[in-house]
């Protein structure tokens, strides 16, 4: 079919009927109206779920040029295909609930690519118009994607090496030893007792607090990494048991270091304590400061709980 101008387009949607505005809104399971949709790096493949219905036209436009359009039963609708656009009106031969792909791919050398649209034929409601932006993904974006694939490379790695000492019967010392993480100083711990404090408004109390620090084999950007590790004595003073679900630390500047893991997994009752631990990575210039340790609960609902002062050996 050849290209056709945008001003056939609106012609299309000029000669259909409108969408009737007294129609109830629609279900979940579709989008009706106009919308818009702005395109990532990160968006889904499958990115959206469209209202359509036998009469009535929905029409696509994109600010990027397509190369095509792939939709499957195309003798079932009045389609007009224009190079930065898509009009269609559905024929009764669709049926209340069926569902159609439609996938837009766009030139080569964009990002994202395309994407793919489901059309569900709603029983008296359409989409009149869905305009789609694209965000083109930066090369910024691009280095911080390749340094997160690898450092969630690493954890896999790590954690690999750990089920494995642990399958092997390398326990204790030797467990560690066998992750890398025993270096020539041992593992020196700091009492956090005094410096670590509970800011106003938590519901959990830092009753007792350690920091560890063990050295690694392994460097990032020339710096050697290092293994951290925060243990707490913690007292739930509120009414609901709270369970830890996560945690991460906050350095001076905001920067995160999301927790490689935290434990163990069971509820503190109301007025009862119980120790708790959490650990994550980071290089050793970055482990010099003082952080804010930030949990979370598994209940819904549950705030977060900060604690200042953190620092370590």
């Amino acid at each position: 079919m050849p290209l056709l101008s945008s001003a056939v387009l609106l012609r299309l949607v000029l000669l259909t009927a409108p969408v009737d505005a007294s129609v109830s809104s629609a279900p979940p399971a579709c989008v009706a109206g106009t919308h818009h949709l702005e395109l990532t790096a990160d968006t889904p493949r499958e990115a959206l779920a469209v209202c359509i219905h036998p009469g009535l036209p929905t029409n696509f436009f994109f600010d990027a040029k397509l190369v095509h359009v792939e939709l499957p039963g195309r003798e079932r609708f009045q389609a007009i295909q224009d190079e930065t656009g898509l009009a269609l009106v559905p024929t009764q031969a669709l049926e209340k609930g069926e569902r159609v792909r439609v996938t837009f791919s766009f030139q080569e050398g964009t990002d994202p690519e395309g994407v793919t649209f489901t059309l569900v034929v709603h029983p008296s409601e359409a989409a009149g118009l869905v305009r789609v932006t694209r965000r083109p993904r930066t090369l910024d974006s691009y280095r911080e994607g390749e340094q997160q694939a690898r450092a969630e490379a690493r954890r896999c790695g790590e954690e690999k090496a750990r089920m494995a000492a642990e399958c092997s019967g390398q326990r204790g010392l030797l467990g560690l030893r066998a992750q890398g993480l025993l270096g020539e100083d041992g593992i020196p711990s700091k009492n956090l007792n005094l410096s670590v404090t509970s800011r106003p408004g938590n519901t959990l109390q830092s009753m007792e607090a350690r920091g560890y620090r063990a050295d690694t084999t392994r460097t990032e950007g020339g710096h050697r990494v290092v293994r951290l590790a925060v243990e707490q004595h913690l007292r739930n003073h509120g009414s609901t048991p709270w369970t830890p679900a996560g945690a991460v630390l906050l350095g001076p500047k905001g920067e995160e270091w999301k927790a490689l893991g935290v434990g163990p997994l069971e509820p503190i009752a109301p007025g009862k304590e119980l120790r708790v631990m959490m650990e994550v990575e980071m290089t050793e210039e970055e482990a010099r400061g003082t952080f804010t340790l930030k949990w979370w609960g598994q209940e819904a609902g549950s705030g977060s709980e900060h604690f200042d002062g953190v620092t370590f050996p």
